[in-house]
């Protein structure tokens, strides 16, 4: 398809009609919710401009944590924010519904009906009109067609994913406490497949909540002998993407867990009955979880023609702009971007997300004023992985003399916890999240350490 004029689009946006210039964000994860809600902030409360989230779900989980919720140390209801309240708060306007596709000409958003779990109707089939839309949907596991991923296998691409495997997990133990025969092989071991950092960190996580778990009365389960954790990864080693050091640190202490750590070892196959590997091996395994790579979502592909990549996502210029339509842009774990000189595109972390939503914010500027944008410029301030209450390990880029500085430890741990906290302030504020903190420490000594149902 051909891309669209553009001038029309570079003119500056001015009300027309009557009407205010609309600007749509698509997708409220952590990049796009920091996003609407400044754009709110500045453009919504002034009446300057009509923003519009669109989310499927209906309330915000920051992705980084779906880890803990699997394993079952972090609550969801304390962690997690309802749009319709934060539109209110912030001068945004929340759809409720899942996008479909676009029309570009007509610069309309199109919506699928949304229903109940009793199949009852919510909101009808909707068309929403924009000026400016940004998609922010993020991305999906990518099972790359292996055979049983998608019946046998869980992702945690979603908070109703992740709470999912907590409760199958909670139930696996309580049906192996009570059953009158031994504990088989493999009733209680679960495998993880894919090493990157979700992975891992959730192979860590679930050696402390599984014992947490049994450690309330459930006697007749051994977790030394009956609960094994396994951690797969088809390159040559954990972490790929991160410094060698950091991630032989990180398989150190993974092994210190008693964590079964496998590399070069490529899945052939998941079953209800465990995993297989390439070289024959065959892992029995009560839960599975697919952690191996990611994609763009099925719908970027019927956004009228816009350019994906071979991994599915929006193929987008250095000023995040899609390539075939200045009025598109797209950030975050949904976009393709190689930097000019770079070989590989923008990695697909938290990090990145967070400078492109800031980045966005002059972009819709500059393109309500009719003013040149400016190029998109990635800055790597290192990594960071988090082994639970085991043990953080992390590198900071550039720290002397372009060097990176490898720590572990405390420091590391504030450092990972201050992630969190920075995304929480953009969204709330330094007082209100000041306050969310101490309550949530004071709640946190009158309740169990993992969650039991």
């Amino acid at each position: 398809m051909q891309p669209l004029q553009p001038d029309a689009t570079i003119a500056p946006l001015k009300a027309a009609n009557g009407k205010r210039p609309q600007i749509i964000v698509v997708g409220g994860g952590a990049g796009g919710l920091e996003l609407v809600t400044k754009l709110g902030n500045k453009y919504g409360r002034r009446k300057l401009a009509d923003v519009t989230l669109i989310d499927r779900a209906r309330t915000h989980v920051w992705k980084p944590l779906l880890h803990e919720i699997a394993a079952g140390s972090m609550d969801i209801d304390r962690h997690q924010l309802d749009y319709l309240a934060q539109a209110h708060w912030h001068g945004f306007t929340y759809r409720f519904g899942e996008m479909t596709g676009i029309d570009r000409a007509n610069r309309k958003v199109h919506l699928a009906a949304t229903f109940d779990e009793e199949g009852r109707p919510i909101t009808p089939v909707r068309s929403f009109s924009y000026d400016i839309l940004v998609v922010a949907v993020g991305s999906v596991s990518n099972d790359f067609g292996t055979p049983g991923v998608a019946e046998h296998a869980i992702t945690l691409d979603t908070a109703e994913q992740a709470e999912r495997f907590n409760r199958r997990l909670v139930n696996a133990c309580l049906n192996a406490h009570t059953q009158s025969a031994p504990i088989r092989a493999g009733q209680l071991h679960v495998t993880i497949i894919g090493a990157g950092a979700t992975g891992t960190e959730l192979s860590a996580e679930l050696h402390r909540t599984a014992r947490g778990v049994v450690a309330y009365g459930m006697d007749n389960i051994d977790p030394e002998k009956d609960i094994k954790i396994t951690l797969i990864e088809a390159a040559g080693r954990i972490l790929p993407a991160l410094p060698e050091r950091m991630a032989q640190a990180v398989v150190d202490r993974l092994k210190e867990l008693g964590v079964d750590v496998r590399t070069n070892s490529r899945v052939t196959g998941v079953t209800h009955e465990g995993v297989e590997l390439l070289n024959g091996d065959f892992l029995p395994s009560e839960l599975v979880v697919w952690a191996a790579g990611i994609k763009g979502p099925d719908v970027l592909t019927k956004l009228d023609g816009l350019e994906v990549s071979r991994s599915n996502q929006l193929i987008v210029k250095p000023t995040l702009e899609t390539t075939l339509d200045p009025s598109v842009f797209a950030f975050g774990d949904c976009c393709y971007l190689v930097p000019e000189g770079d070989q590989w595109p923008i990695p697909p972390r938290a990090q990145a997300a967070h400078q492109q939503a800031s980045h966005m914010m002059g972009q819709i500027a500059a393109r309500l004023k009719g003013e040149p944008l400016k190029p998109f410029k990635y800055h790597d301030f290192g990594s960071l992985v988090s082994l639970g209450h085991y043990s953080t390990v992390g590198t900071m880029m550039g720290f002397v003399g372009g060097r990176s500085l490898f720590f572990e430890g405390l420091f590391a741990k504030l450092m990972y916890r201050s992630l969190y906290k920075m995304h929480e302030m953009a969204l709330h504020g330094v007082f209100k999240v000041a306050l969310d903190t101490v309550s949530r420490l004071i709640v946190r000594r009158t309740e169990p350490q993992v969650k039991l149902h």
